[in-house]
């Protein structure tokens, strides 16, 4: 009888184990169907942060060499959000990716923890170490000077989120209307860009003695008729007149001397204390809302399931890309990058959902994350 037992607890030992495996082996792969590339498309369509918060990531390439980067940031202070959209190329973007978290959370470590005052000052702090290295490789670097990026920050500490923003990415947040079961769309960004008549009007109130100060050029708006953005971090040759000289490019160069900074680093901050309503975050760069609306992407995200709401925005913006072009998104697909840049820009969408559930004991169960898009495709 003790061997009939023996045998039947060995059984079933070996079944629970194959069992295990099995759920194993079936948690890798859906582990690895939730992340990866799709030709010029990078993509993690499901992660969660510490503080309960679920998040999707996607970037698609359109430029010759990826001049968006991005990052999700997540531990004890809460959860860090960046978006950077680079022109001029990718090393503005790359050393703000490598150094603004790192200044914030610097900053946000001290008593105070995360304040508005705060997150300025680690813009600015990441805007000196660019310009430092900008003036340390001059001899060898020029095209340093005329390099700059976008810079789009999300924090949600302590159920409060700020969203500080230089440039023209957007943050959009999708909240629960009534019990109608609608979502609606309020933009929690700032944009700084030319063709934004309040900015022309800010430009116009800080230049007034040069009428010069914006320009329409080809039926944009664009600062001394050169670039769109009045704010960023970067663009040395706009901010110092040392740099605004041989041997940089003609086309950066004015032709009248610089007398003060023309852009400026510093961001639009706001707070704001999450309601049981906030459903979800979208943060995207100017590639995303160049072919979709504020409204189009949170009905987009609120219709479908979580798990790839990044890939599915960046889908419907090629999807409009192409329309536009009237061709078929298929066709689209196929261009190769550079090429693909004179039908859209390079696009990065992270999409953050609220758990309004999450209790503080469920904090220790999820480890710190640090997530990059990829550089290159």
């Amino acid at each position: 009888m003790r061997d009939v037992r023996n045998c039947l607890m060995k059984l079933f030992s070996s079944a629970g184990a194959l069992s295990t495996r099995r759920r194993r082996r079936r948690g890798d792969v859906l582990a690895a169907a939730q992340q990866g590339r799709d030709g010029l498309l990078w993509y993690r369509d499901l992660g969660r942060c510490v503080d309960g918060v679920e998040f999707s990531m996607a970037v698609i390439q359109a430029n010759q060499v990826l001049e968006d980067q991005s990052q999700i940031e997540s531990g004890d202070f809460g959860t860090f959000v960046g978006i950077y959209d680079g022109h001029g190329g990718p090393h503005a973007a790359r050393y703000v990716c490598d150094h603004l978290f790192r200044n914030f959370h610097e900053i946000a470590s001290g008593p105070q923890g995360v304040t508005s005052d705060g997150i300025q000052r680690a813009f600015l702090a990441t805007e000196e170490g660019f310009i430092a290295l900008v003036s340390e490789l001059w001899n060898t670097r020029p095209d340093m000077a005329t390099t700059g990026t976008c810079c789009l920050v999300g924090i949600i500490s302590q159920r409060t989120l700020y969203v500080a923003n230089s440039g023209d990415s957007r943050a959009v947040l999708g909240r629960k209307v009534g019990c109608t079961g609608e979502v609606a769309a309020i933009q929690l960004s700032t944009e700084h860009n030319a063709n934004v008549e309040a900015v022309r009007q800010e430009l116009k109130a800080q230049h007034p003695d040069d009428p010069q100060i914006v320009v329409l050029k080809h039926g944009v708006w664009r600062v001394k008729g050169i670039i769109q953005v009045s704010r960023s971090i970067g663009d040395a040759y706009m901010k110092h007149a040392q740099y605004n000289t041989e041997p940089i490019n003609m086309k950066f160069r004015l032709s009248e001397p610089m007398s003060m900074p023309i852009l400026t680093a510093n961001p639009t901050i706001i707070s704001h204390h999450l309601q049981p309503s906030d459903s979800f975050l979208i943060f995207a760069s100017d590639g995303l809302w160049e072919h979709l609306s504020n409204e189009k992407a949170v009905e987009i995200v609120h219709n479908h399931p979580r798990a790839g709401s990044a890939r599915r925005l960046i889908k419907a913006a090629l999807q409009e890309a192409a329309r536009k072009r009237e061709m078929r998104y298929s066709d689209l697909k196929r261009i190769d990058k550079k090429v693909r840049r004179h039908f859209h820009d390079d696009i990065t969408v992270i999409v953050l959902f609220l758990n309004h559930n999450i209790t503080p004991r469920a904090h220790t169960q999820v480890p710190p994350i640090s997530i990059r898009s990829a550089l290159e495709h």
